[in-house]
């Protein structure tokens, strides 16, 4: 990608939190990607006006804004629906944090108004970017699965700003079904003390071969940040990830991937197994939380 570009795409930023300031800071600094981008400014609710030379400026003037070619949607997942249609009403590219829905009707329905609109919509996938998946990936190769387990621990998350677990926690999600190819539910629980801000969910799917994967979340006060995993297979057991060494630049691998896309450089058989894989997420998380409730 060292070729200087022709031209630059302007960039505005909705939502000014940690995933935000990321972005803005890869936007800022000199790379590859981020010589195709330009950040005109940033969105947010709170009265900022300015974050490291960074201007806020209003949703509606980043809408009508020619200049503004580009949005990055990094806030709470239950404003990404209404923010991305808005986006591409306008005529915007979006890239935007997953779940970039809360069901797989209006994920579907999105990707449409994209189609039509002609425009690029990416839903970013980090934790595919991550040292230890790239480790995962390889153990699991070519290898027979008997059965499997990811426990997920962490503290309390606001159902009413990112969905229910099963969509908060659709990273775990994404990387079983990578790992194992589609998936199947059989059943799941809910288990809630609202009081104590508790939740663990446990989720019983199967692989397409009827082998039995566990995936569960728990959060609660205290619990730390933490991902349990055991894998058995026919040749052996893997037990926990190794320390792989640290995720370096995740977000701007992933801006990396979006720029490919907005370059056209991307094949159709890349984004149609992504987009299946990403509407088969949503599906099961929809189907859990169904099933929960």
């Amino acid at each position: 990608m060292n070729v200087e570009p022709e031209r630059k795409f302007g960039v505005v930023v909705v939502g000014a939190g940690r995933a935000g300031s990321i972005r803005m800071k890869d936007l800022r600094n000199p790379h590859a990607s981020s010589a195709f981008l330009n950040l005109i400014g940033f969105i947010s609710r709170q009265e900022l006006k300015y974050i490291d030379e960074v201007q806020q400026i209003s949703l509606e003037d980043a809408l009508s804004s020619q200049e503004v070619e580009v949005a990055y949607i990094c806030s709470e997942s239950t404003s990404h629906e209404d923010y991305i249609r808005q986006f591409l009403n306008a005529g915007k590219h979006v890239l935007v944090e997953y779940p970039m829905t809360l069901s797989r009707a209006a994920a579907q329905d999105l990707w449409e108004l994209a189609e039509q609109k002609g425009k690029v919509l990416h839903e970013e996938h980090v934790e595919l970017l991550m040292e230890e998946f790239t480790f995962l990936k390889k153990e699991v190769m070519g290898k027979d699965l008997l059965k499997g387990s990811l426990l997920f621990t962490a503290g309390p998350l606001a159902e009413e700003r990112f969905g229910f677990p099963a969509f908060s926690g659709i990273s775990r999600l994404t990387w079983l079904v990578s790992l194992f190819g589609e998936l199947s539910l059989v059943s799941a629980t809910l288990e809630e003390r609202k009081e104590d801000q508790y939740m663990k969910m446990t989720v019983c799917l199967e692989t397409e071969n009827k082998r039995p994967l566990t995936w569960i979340e728990e959060r609660g006060p205290g619990l730390k940040r933490n991902r349990h995993l055991s894998f058995h297979f026919k040749s052996g057991s893997l037990e926990n990830i190794p320390n792989v060494g640290i995720n370096k630049n995740i977000f701007l691998k992933d801006q990396n991937i979006f720029v490919q896309k907005l370059l056209g450089k991307y094949s159709e058989k890349e984004l149609a197994a992504e987009k299946k894989r990403i509407l088969h997420c949503l599906w099961l998380a929809e189907e859990i939380q169904k099933c929960c409730r």
